[in-house]
């Protein structure tokens, strides 16, 4: 049985390639960016004010003078001006060109204007103060945002910035959530007491949506036949397959064999993990990813957020990054050889340590605990014994 780091690395070496499209910058939140970002000028492009008040020569304040003329009025949008007499200065605004002739700029509040002049009265006064430099963020060519990034209202602001008005992205994939099961009835019905309502299938597909994919949500009975058929269709229109359920060893799990007749390779099945060890994971001969998640809802998300979205975020070209830690806030035991994934509720200490304290479900079938917590904290196989203190992986879903 594979490891889960065996299986995690098995499933980004199959990553897909969503291939680029290009879409209008209004468009682009929350795509990922699928070319650089460079800076198309000087950031600032000027020595920028950046507080009201007046401009003025350092050197004049260090010979002691601290009474200037007012020789003009600088404002944010117009073209420089010049500061004709060194023994004078210029009214300026926030966002306006440093006037030539100029190096400080002192604030409408450390200043007492009256007739024309403006009277220093503060004691000290640094050079350069109060003035964003030419260059100082970036130059000209200079790289602001990297390819593999996925577009936050920051990026699309940079975007602008540079005179983006349009953007290279990955091309958002067709997915298709599948659930199985006679078991599950639509959210608008009333369950008899051998049935329950579908769950799974809305928090995959929500969970994708805040990952730039629409997916379609599909429910099959547990069937042979009709699962059979419905996955020849969904594996000619999708780019990739999310199953929930039917992947066990039960007598109703008919997914496994409906794949193998379909063609898609079985690459492995089952992990030694808890929850989610019957995980399968195949490829068509179109190359095409299927992921059949077990049934049970903490299963299925804890797999879709330590598989899925990662191998999600690769295939759309976006930048690897490495889990968060958290420490265990007490002692905690896990017998069998496995790894476990531990529901747990996360906080700060006094000292910005983030902390994982357990909370306490009745196993992968308990939806409801997927409330309480906030995430899963991966404990390792090789131990089981957890003491309280040591970090460990946490995939937050919050």
């Amino acid at each position: 049985m594979l490891t889960v780091e065996e299986a995690y690395q098995i499933v980004l070496d199959h990553r897909a390639d969503f291939s680029v499209e290009t879409v209008a910058l209004a468009d682009a939140l929350g795509r990922m960016l699928r070319e650089p970002l460079l800076a198309d000028r000087n950031f600032p492009p000027f020595d920028r004010v950046t507080m009201d008040g007046v401009a003025l020569c350092y050197e004049t304040w260090q010979n002691g003078q601290t009474i200037f003329g007012i020789e003009n009025t600088a404002a944010a949008g117009k073209p420089q001006q010049t500061l004709q007499n060194a023994q004078n200065c210029v009214e300026v605004m926030t966002g306006a060109m440093l006037p030539a002739g100029t190096d400080t700029v002192l604030r409408y509040e450390d200043l007492a204007i009256k007739n024309g002049t403006a009277t220093i009265q503060v004691a000290e006064v640094r050079h350069g103060q109060n003035v964003h430099y030419e260059a100082q963020d970036r130059k000209m060519g200079e790289l602001i945002v990297p390819a593999g990034r996925r577009i936050t209202p920051a990026e699309l602001g940079v975007a602008a910035s540079v005179g983006k008005a349009v953007l290279k992205v990955a091309t958002q994939p067709r997915a298709v959530i599948i659930s199985t099961g006679d078991e599950l009835i639509a959210v608008d019905k009333t369950p008899l007491p051998h049935q329950i309502r579908t769950s799974n299938g809305y928090a995959l597909q929500a969970a994708l949506r805040t990952h730039g994919v629409q997916a379609d949500n599909l429910h099959l009975p547990d069937n042979a036949e009709v699962i059979e058929q419905q996955l020849a269709l969904c594996l000619e229109k999708y780019d990739f397959i999310l199953f929930s359920g039917g992947v066990s060893a039960g007598k109703f799990d008919f997914v496994p064999a409906a794949l193998d007749k379909c063609g898609v390779k079985k690459i492995f099945h089952k992990v030694a993990q808890r929850p989610g060890k019957p995980f399968w994971f195949g490829q068509s001969l179109a190359g095409k990813a299927v992921f059949a998640l077990p049934g049970n809802p903490v299963s299925t998300f804890m797999c879709l957020h330590r598989y899925v979205l990662p191998w999600l975020q690769a295939s759309l070209g976006g930048v690897a990054t490495s889990p968060m830690m958290a420490a265990l806030d007490r002692d905690f035991t896990f017998e069998p050889p496995l790894t476990y994934f531990l529901q747990v509720k996360l906080s700060l200490d006094a000292q910005g340590v983030c902390q994982a304290s357990p909370v306490t479900g009745n196993g992968s079938g308990d939806l409801a605990n997927l409330v309480d917590a906030d995430a899963f904290l991966e404990l390792p196989q090789q131990f089981t014994i957890f003491s309280k203190g040591t970090l460990f992986k946490v995939y937050n879903y919050r």
